[in-house]
């Protein structure tokens, strides 16, 4: 399974760092990555890892101000997120996928889901 934390409450321009711990097996998926939901708005790709190409996919939102970045020592996926925006407040979902041909930025092909860390940022 999947469990995020260190979501919070911050302030515009703080930085904040998400971490994803899973079990191995689903540590060991070829595709990691982070999304985002805020209330009343739909699920949204924030950044993504493939193990086997060492590639990384950000949003357009997220290039820039954050990092997705593993772990294999303690199987942990982490989102630094720096320069927080108040349209950057959502719950952040951690995302596990098996298929070689995952299509990063979608969420249909992604077979895990954590159950999310909730960040809010002040103006």
């Amino acid at each position: 399974r999947l469990v995020e934390s260190g979501g919070g409450l911050v302030q515009a321009g703080d930085s904040l760092t998400l971490s994803c711990a899973a079990s191995e097996l689903i540590f060991n998926s070829v595709t990691m990555a982070w999304f985002r939901q805020a209330p009343g708005k739909e699920r949204e790709f924030v950044a993504a890892i493939r193990w086997s190409e060492d590639s990384t996919w950000y949003s357009d939102s997220a290039a820039g101000r954050f990092t997705i970045a593993r772990d294999n020592a303690k199987n942990t996926l982490y989102l630094q997120m720096h320069n927080l925006k108040p349209e950057d407040t959502a719950v952040y979902s951690c995302a596990a996928g098996r298929a070689s041909d995952l299509i990063a930025m979608a969420p249909t092909g992604y077979d895990y889901w954590g159950q999310g860390t909730q960040v809010t940022v002040s103006s």
